[in-house]
């Protein structure tokens, strides 16, 4: 039995949003995005989660780009070169509009 209360609905709402977004699910998250407007969630705070979203996605399909591109070259002696993760360590990057997704 759980004795956790559970999420609210609106942040049920904008998990699955970003989700729906950063996956590039068909239904594009335009449900949760009414659902949010429907339970009063500012404007702004919708914009950011979609802002996340959008670069968690774009990030994503960049880097597996990236290797594929490495991966596809003709095997040649390389040697590794060490970069520091920014944010901490997280791996994580700032969005366009300088929104951290961490």
């Amino acid at each position: 039995m759980n004795d956790q209360p559970p999420l609210h609905s609106s942040i049920v709402a904008m998990v699955s949003l970003a989700a729906g977004i950063a996956s590039k699910h068909p239904a594009m998250g335009l449900c949760q995005l009414q659902k949010l407007r429907d339970y009063g969630v500012p404007e702004h705070q919708i914009n950011t989660v979609i802002d996340i979203a959008r670069h968690i996605r774009d990030e994503a399909a960049q880097k597996l780009d990236a290797e594929f591109n490495e991966k596809s070259k003709p095997a040649r002696k390389s040697i590794p070169i060490m970069v520091a993760d920014s944010e901490g360590g997280c791996g994580c990057s700032t969005t366009s509009r300088g929104q951290s997704c961490c």
